[in-house]
């Protein structure tokens, strides 16, 4: 959408919603647009939710106001859930669901089965950061696309401009610090899916940085992977002019007041931008943003890569506002010259710079200037002495130096809640009245809603007589049909054309007012209608062909990322090489060593693909490999193309990774039918939903990962830049990275080490290794004859063993117990062991 043609009517601010209080906080504030989840299939598992049985209410809610709802089912959708799944997409089709933003691509490929005008989001989880991505998705018909967090200004203008889909964009809220999509952290410690809503936030925990093995002094900077919060409030005009059509406000599992403060200051900017006026948000505004959450603001990445800017690292959590440093310590209170205006009644907590430890907090009992009360509000850059409540605070514990915030506002909190709780309408529409009429006829008159385009027809009941003193005029008909005061409509425009001297009775008049209300009213909450076909997506299922594979016939692939490990896995006899470096100037001499070999080598793309990078894929190919372990739609779409515009061209085959977020047969076969040769089921999968999606699906076009260490965070945040140099991005960092090998070692003194991929993003590898060798057998019965086995830091000597291991196992000469066992790797595949099989 070209940007110079954006009017206020395309510009949508979309609001979070994960209670009926925050719904009509969004509402009353002046969102376009909300987005909500329901008991199951969404990425906010810790959020109240809705019920699928209130999606009618919901809907007919929202449309009434003019607002739409959009269901967020942003998660992977497992074998065994799919006809919950099929259940859910039904009921939104039912309900009038705007849309529904949606993370699986099997998922889309289903609801494209039951509708084809059902409108589909793709999801920020769908880590579409390249026009390319945006294009792989358009077989699909998909609404718009969300774009990644780590996309910036230039780029989304570029997507925009390339690609001519709406787009939506994230302008508040928390950042995580991985890719959506691409994080599984919560998994590997905790069983606990990001992709399936149940995040664990490992990146809010404290780690110590490890480089070269050794402990780096960080003093009281431990949260090396905790981002600030973004706020893009002051750079609205901007996004606007990159084309952004939907403006996104993190926050399902946030207070109303929350909803209601954020909202209303989104709209004021978006409004202010299309009026003319250049004003930015004033420091007041920006101070109540923080009241309601805040770790700190940044712009992110939309202005381009800053990593000293978005990570602090001295803490967690919410914050507030910043009020000063305590200067004295005194009998019932302390000294502060105070940067942020504060009253009796606000929350605060004294910050000694070690969140983990328990911090003294409470409300403001008194104010002091100079030993006199200060009634009302002190103001900043005053010196005043704070008088916590009489039993809150420790002052024994409180410190010069210490950090004062400001947690709570209860007068700003109170202002919130009563935009939303009132009895009154949350906003009003307006309606053209004409009326016409001659005596001996009925009065009959057209109402019109004009933002929703609706007519209703209602006639008087009564016949109009000839007026004897006062005939009705304009004026009288417009005070009489604009008393609309309780309704969600205001009478703007009356066309009357009555002929000669009439009247009718006030009591009529009102009946047909109230008539009309009724009518418009009715209409108003109607949901769209929508196409849907009499088939069943799942009525395929179970049909795919396969047969046992015999021990001996299975093939090993071995992913290495350095050369020496090629080397290793050529002596032990691999036919196949993944080669996975960190720089692609690496990449000649594996492909001249694994071709001198006479076996096959297949290179690997980043997983993330950013407009302008198709100089690394152009690089691949000139390469020749036998095939290309694609990581991101956008790559594919790239390779995709590149076959059909050279048909008479050798091209590689191409794998499917993991990061495709491959999680049941409806996935599988998107990808196969879009031109994959081989696909590798995704990461989130427990051994059970494996042999779900295995028993569902073409295993003969399937590469099980067999053996790893798991890509937890994969992120844009470079911990080497922001923690080894003086530098803020690739282009003055020096390369650290180049010279040390960091890791980030946890509480429990587990070293998880931190890789660079070209783009210099960084992925943090779970420190042991696990292995999927207890359920060889359950595979190979399954179909499934390709295993990789995936190295990190292994020497040429363990990749020999791991290789030979894995290789007697498949032949049926040690089991699979011996083989994690000896390996001392973690026993299980993917998240957790799940439910073993017998």
């Amino acid at each position: 959408m070209n940007q110079n043609v954006l009017t206020r009517q395309d510009v949508e601010l979309l609001a979070p919603a994960g209670d009926w209080d925050c719904m009509r906080a969004a509402v009353a504030n002046g969102a376009d647009a909300i987005f909500f989840g329901v008991e199951k299939f969404n990425a906010r598992a810790r959020a109240n939710n809705f019920r699928m049985d209130e999606l009618s209410e919901i809907m007919a809610f929202l449309h009434s106001y003019g607002v739409k709802g959009f269901l967020t089912f942003n998660i992977l959708v497992f074998e065994d859930e799919l006809r919950d799944a099929q259940e859910l997409i039904e009921a939104c089709i039912d309900a009038g669901v705007d849309a529904v933003i949606v993370q699986d691509l099997g998922l889309v490929k289903m609801i494209r089965e039951i509708s084809p005008d059902f409108p589909i989001h793709g999801s920020t989880q769908m880590t579409i950061t390249s026009p390319e991505a945006v294009e792989f998705t358009k077989p699909w018909g998909m609404e718009r696309v969300v774009l990644g967090r780590e996309n910036n200004l230039k780029q989304i203008k570029t997507i925009g401009e390339q690609a001519k889909l709406p787009m939506e964009v994230f302008v508040h809220g928390a950042i995580c610090v991985s890719y959506s999509g691409q994080c599984l952290t919560s998994e590997m410690w905790g069983g606990r899916s990001a992709n399936r809503g149940e995040c664990a936030q490992a990146c809010r925990l404290p780690y110590d940085l490890m480089v070269d093995g050794v402990q780096k002094p960080m003093g009281n900077v431990a949260y090396l992977l905790s981002p600030k919060d973004l706020a893009a409030i002051d750079i609205m005009p901007e996004l606007i002019e990159a084309g952004v059509t939907s403006f996104k406000i993190e926050g399902r599992l946030k207070s109303p007041e929350y909803v209601a403060n954020v909202v209303s200051k989104y709209r004021k900017a978006i409004d202010q931008y299309f009026d003319g006026d250049n004003t930015r948000p004033s420091k007041e505004e920006i101070r109540e943003l923080q009241q309601s959450f805040s770790r700190g603001f940044t712009h992110g990445f939309l202005e381009g890569t800053n990593n000293k800017k978005l990570v602090e690292g001295t803490f967690p959590k919410s914050r507030g506002v910043y009020v000063g440093r305590v200067e004295q310590v005194l009998r019932d209170g302390v000294v502060c010259k105070i940067e942020a205006p504060i009253k009796r009644g606000d929350g605060i907590v004294f910050d000694a710079g070690d969140p983990a430890k328990k911090e003294e907090g409470g409300r403001i009992y008194d104010l002091r200037r100079k030993g006199v009360k200060i009634e009302g509000e002190a103001d900043e850059n005053w010196i005043v002495d704070i008088v916590p409540g009489r039993h809150d605070v420790d002052l024994h514990r409180v410190h010069v130096g210490d950090r004062i915030w400001k947690t709570s506002d209860q007068a700003l909190d109170k202002r919130l809640r009563q935009t939303f709780e009132t009895d009154k309408p949350y906003r009003v529409f307006p309606v053209h009245v004409s009326v016409n009429g001659k005596a001996g006829e009925p009065l009959v008159t057209f109402w019109t809603d004009v933002q929703k385009g609706t007519t209703v027809r209602v006639d008087s009941e009564l016949l109009l007589e000839v007026a004897q003193k006062r005939p009705m005029d304009d004026a009288l008909l417009e005070e009489q049909f604009g008393r609309l005061g309780g309704t969600v409509f205001q009478l703007e425009q009356l066309d009357a054309s009555l002929e000669g001297d009439v009247i009718l009775p006030m009591r009529e008049l009102n009946g047909i007012r109230r008539r009309a209300v009724e009518l418009l009213a009715g209409e108003r909450p109607k949901p769209p209608v929508y196409v849907t076909r009499a088939v069943d997506p799942l009525g395929s299922s179970g049909k795919a062909e396969r047969r046992t594979v015999r021990r001996g016939e299975a093939k090993l692939t071995a992913l290495c990322r350095s050369l020496p490990q090629v080397e290793a896995a050529l002596e032990v006899g691999v036919e196949y090489i993944y080669a996975d470096f960190e720089f692609i100037k690496q990449f000649p001499a594996a492909v001249e060593a694994v071709r001198a070999a006479g076996r096959k080598i297949a290179l690997a793309t980043p997983r993330i693909h950013m407009p302008g990078e198709n100089g690394y894929h152009n690089n691949i190919l000139r390469l020749n490999p036998d095939a290309v372990l694609v990581r991101n739609t956008g790559a594919l779409y790239y390779y995709l193309r590149h076959r059909q515009e050279n048909p008479d061209a050798t091209h590689p085959r191409l794998i499917g990774d993991f990061s495709l977020n491959i999680a049941n047969h409806l996935a599988v076969e998107l990808f196969l039918e879009a031109g994959c040769d081989i696909v590798t089921p995704s990461y989130d999968l427990n051994i059970q939903q494996m042999v779900d999606l295995l028993g569902q699906s073409r295993t003969s076009q399937m590469e099980v990962v067999i053996h790893q260490h798991l890509p937890m965070f994969h992120t844009e945040h470079c911990v080497y830049c922001t923690f080894l140099s003086e530098g803020t991005n690739y282009t003055n960092c020096g390369r650290p990275c180049e010279e040390q090998r960091a890791s980030l070692q946890d509480r429990i003194g587990m070293s998880h080490p931190v890789r660079v991929d070209e783009g210099c993003r960084n992925t943090v590898y779970n420190a042991i290794e696990q292995s999927g060798a207890e359920y060889l057998n359950h595979f190979l019965d399954l179909g499934v004859s390709s295993y990789r086995v995936e190295f990190l830091e292994e020497t040429p000597e363990q990749v020999h063993e791991v290789i030979s291991l894995y290789n007697r196992a498949l032949r049926g000469e040690i089991s699979g117990t011996q083989v994690w066992k000896t390996l001392k790797a973690t026993n299980q595949l993917g998240v957790t062991r799940g439910m073993l099989l017998k």
